[in-house]
């Protein structure tokens, strides 16, 4: 009966971990976009100009 806050201390461990990947992963698609973005813009610009 003594161990019994072992499961609930690897389930608060693992949702915080998983929300952290979560706000990760956001963040670097966000990153991905943005250069995505200005990616497409280069090559407007270039297209423009031939």
């Amino acid at each position: 009966m003594k161990h019994r806050w072992i499961p609930l201390l690897s389930a608060a461990l693992a949702a915080m971990f998983a929300l952290g990947a979560c706000n990760t992963i956001e963040g670097v698609g966000k990153d991905v976009e943005r250069g995505g973005e200005k990616l497409q813009d280069a090559s407007q610009d270039t297209k423009k100009k031939m």
